[in-house]
C-alpha cells in the first residue's frame, strides 16, 4: 500500500519489535540453562520493554486522541481496539518480569507467558499495519503526524544513542546507510563512531 504520510519509521519499529520477540522466545525455550537468569540479566529484554512502552504511550497520548473527532463510528471502533490491545500488553510484560523473580514456579510459567506476549503483540502489530495505518493516513494531516513523531522522539530522549542502533539491528547495511544519509552529519558520525560500537558491546541475551 502507498501512504500519503511517511510510515517508514513505524514499519522499522514494528520490525524491531518482531525481531526482539523472536529472540526473547528463543531464550525462554532454552533447556540447557535457566532462561530466567539469562532474560533477567539481558539488556535486550530491558530495551525491548522500554522502547515498546515509549511507542505505545506515544500512540495513546498523541495519535489516537487526535483522530477521535475525525473518524466514522467504524474508525472509533478500530481506535478502541488499538487501545484495548495496548492495554493487554503491559500486564504480560509485568507477568514475565514476575516469573523471572519467582524462584518456585517462574521457570514453569515463563515459556507460556512469553508465548502469550509474542502472540498478543504480533497480533496487534499486524492489526495496526493492516487497518490502523490506513486510518491514520486517511485522517491525520502532516502537522499532526509530525507532532506524534516529535512526541515519540521526546520520550526516547537521551536513549537515542541506543535506540537507533537497536532499531536498525539486523538491517542490511545499505538500508541503514540510506537512512543515515538523510540525517545531519553530526548524527551520522556519532552513530558510526560511538553509538553503534557501544551497542555492539552490550550483552543483549
Amino acid at each position: 500500500m502507498t501512504y500519503r504520510l511517511d510510515m517508514s519509521m513505524m514499519f522499522a519499529l514494528h520490525d524491531a519489535l518482531r525481531r526482539e520477540l523472536e529472540r526473547i522466545t528463543r531464550v525462554a525455550a532454552r533447556t540447557g540453562d535457566d532462561p530466567r537468569r539469562i532474560l533477567a540479566a539481558a539488556a535486550g529484554w530491558e530495551l525491548f520493554k522500554k522502547f515498546l512502552r515509549v511507542h505505545h504511550t506515544s500512540e495513546d497520548d498523541a495519535l489516537w486522541p487526535a483522530m477521535r473527532g475525525a473518524v466514522t463510528p467504524d474508525g472509533l471502533a478500530l481506535l478502541d481496539a488499538m487501545e484495548d490491545e495496548h492495554a493487554a500488553i503491559d500486564p504480560l510484560l509485568e507477568a514475565v518480569d514476575a516469573a523471572l523473580t519467582d524462584r518456585d514456579h517462574g521457570a514453569e510459567r515463563l515459556a507460556g507467558l512469553v508465548d502469550a506476549l509474542a502472540t498478543g503483540l504480533a497480533g496487534h502489530l499486524k492489526h495496526e499495519e493492516t487497518e490502523g495505518l490506513a486510518l491514520i493516513d486517511a485522517t491525520l494531516g502532516p502537522e499532526q503526524w509530525s507532532h506524534f513523531g516529535q512526541t515519540h522522539r521526546d520520550r526516547i530522549g537521551d536513549d537515542l544513542t541506543t535506540y537507533l542502533p537497536w532499531l536498525w539491528d539486523g538491517k542490511e547495511p545499505r538500508v541503514v546507510a540510506a537512512v543515515l544519509d538523510g540525517l545531519p552529519p553530526a548524527i551520522r558520525e556519532a552513530y558510526r563512531d560511538e553509538w553503534r560500537p557501544a551497542y555492539d558491546r552490550l550483552v543483549l541475551y
